[in-house]
């Protein structure tokens, strides 16, 4: 079966996380990234022609992927391709992701014309066998297959797409940037296309000033009864990080080892760039309790709930308790922090003390002193 992959790095910030990177580079887990995900996914399941498309601050992205070595992925026409920037609009405002797509046409219309496309985007975090999905789409004969997931809508959380089905598992409604209620289904942002009709629909779509993927191509062509949609229920964790909130909460949920081994090692591993360090380093007087702790750190102060990313050091008579703290980052002796994130090579001051809250969690940029 052949399969292009597009990635879209852009679609959602996260506070000062994404002030200077894209969603897709936002570190997660103590190592990887989020594009991680999206390119596991796709290279687990055969696709070996895939297009990042992203619109700005897509520097340490690139950076991170390199040559695409770790996903068994060349950085040449017919390989990985980085589709940057792509061209805004006249106003410079981005408006959506047909509009982005549009631009890719080159991408788009390279290869087979019958091939079947899987569009990703960076902020939902899943080990998704996609195989089962494009083997769902094939069978169901539809235009279009969202994967979707149960128990996110609340009434509460705003939602992308938001889909209801009846009990033969056909679609009776959907809504989009709404707080479904529960009996709704949450798309995952993965869609699976056929390419001929995806790139027919989107210069239509544009030419009738459309740019909306969710709102105007698939709940406006079912509305109209002009595109079929197959939903695919996905079962395993996906991690909603679209908010300050849910990535603190998300991070910091990878300390119960089920929900870890069902992201990382759910259907297939999770690749990432290969940076080898030494083993870390715990102090004769360390106190590290229930954390994830990556490789490289130096502990010689206490820690307990927490998400150490490599090359942490933790100073004696520190004590650190519920923070996602990030590469390189420093915590000097007798130092506070409970509630926090540390962006990457943030140094913390002897004795500084930094409170935040599970709602709010305190965020210090990359490169800081504090």
């Amino acid at each position: 079966m052949n399969v292009m992959g597009i990635i879209f790095t852009n679609d959602a910030t996260v506070g000062e996380l994404t002030n200077k990177r894209t969603m897709a580079s936002i570190p997660f887990g103590g190592r990887y990234r989020h594009v991680d995900f999206a390119l596991s996914n796709l290279c687990y399941a055969g696709v070996r022609h895939v297009g990042i498309i992203s619109r700005h601050n897509y520097q340490s992205l690139m950076n991170h992927i390199g040559d695409g070595e770790e996903w068994g992925l060349e950085l040449e026409e017919g390989g990985l391709e980085f589709l940057t920037p792509f061209a805004q609009s006249a106003k410079h405002t981005y408006r959506g992701k047909l509009e982005s797509l549009s631009t890719a046409m080159d991408f788009l219309t390279y290869g087979d014309e019958d091939e079947l496309v899987v569009m990703i985007d960076s902020a939902v975090l899943s080990n998704i066998d996609l195989t089962k999905v494009l083997a769902a789409h094939k069978e169901s004969g539809k235009d279009i297959t969202v994967v979707t997931k149960a128990g996110i809508c609340n009434g509460e959380k705003l939602i992308d797409l938001a889909i209801k089905l009846d009990d033969q598992g056909e679609v009776t409604d959907m809504l989009v940037d709404y707080a479904a209620a529960q009996d709704y289904l949450a798309s995952m942002d993965i869609f699976v296309l056929n390419k001929k009709w995806l790139v027919e629909s989107t210069k239509e779509m544009i030419a009738r000033d459309k740019f909306h993927m969710d709102r105007d191509l698939v709940m406006g062509g079912w509305q109209r009864g002009k595109v079929s949609v197959n939903v695919y229920q996905f079962d395993g964790v996906a991690m909603y990080n679209e908010s300050v909130e849910e990535y603190f909460d998300n991070s910091l949920s990878l300390i119960k080892r089920d929900v870890r081994e069902n992201l990382f090692h759910g259907s297939h591993p999770v690749y990432t760039k290969v940076r080898d360090r030494v083993p870390t380093y715990y102090g004769e007087e360390c106190d590290i309790e229930n954390c994830l702790v990556a490789d490289g750190c130096m502990l010689e102060g206490e820690a307990e709930d927490s998400v150490l990313f490599r090359q942490v050091t933790i100073a004696k008579g520190a004590e650190v308790e519920k923070c996602v703290i990030m590469n390189d980052s420093m915590i000097g002796e007798g130092a506070q922090l409970k509630y926090v994130i540390l962006d990457k090579n943030v140094t913390v001051t002897p004795g500084a003390k930094l409170i935040g809250t599970k709602k709010n969690p305190i965020i210090v940029k990359r490169g800081e002193t504090v």
